[in-house]
C-alpha cells in the first residue's frame, strides 16, 4: 500500500512539473507563408521538413519550412 501510495505521488509530481513545458513552447508559422488567394485555414499540423494547413473549401496545402508551396491536395468525400 505504501508502494502504491508513493507511485500516485510520483506521477502527480510528473504531471504538474512536466506538463506546463509541454505547452509552453508553440510552434510558429513562418512569416512569409502565404495562403492563396480566397483560401481560409481551418487547421494546421507541422512536420519534419513540412508544414500542412487544411483550409475551408477541402483541400490540404504542403508548404516547406520557408513558407513555399510544395503540393494543393484536393480531398473528396467517398
Amino acid at each position: 500500500m505504501i508502494t502504491m501510495i508513493g507511485a500516485v505521488i510520483a506521477v502527480v509530481w510528473l504531471l504538474v512539473t512536466r506538463m506546463p513545458q509541454a505547452f509552453s513552447v508553440q510552434p510558429s508559422l513562418p512569416a512569409p507563408l502565404q495562403m492563396p488567394t480566397g483560401t481560409t485555414a481551418q487547421a494546421v499540423t507541422f512536420g519534419t521538413g513540412w508544414i500542412a494547413v487544411v483550409t475551408q473549401d477541402n483541400r490540404i496545402l504542403i508548404f516547406s519550412p520557408e513558407g513555399q508551396l510544395r503540393q494543393d491536395v484536393a480531398i473528396t468525400a467517398p
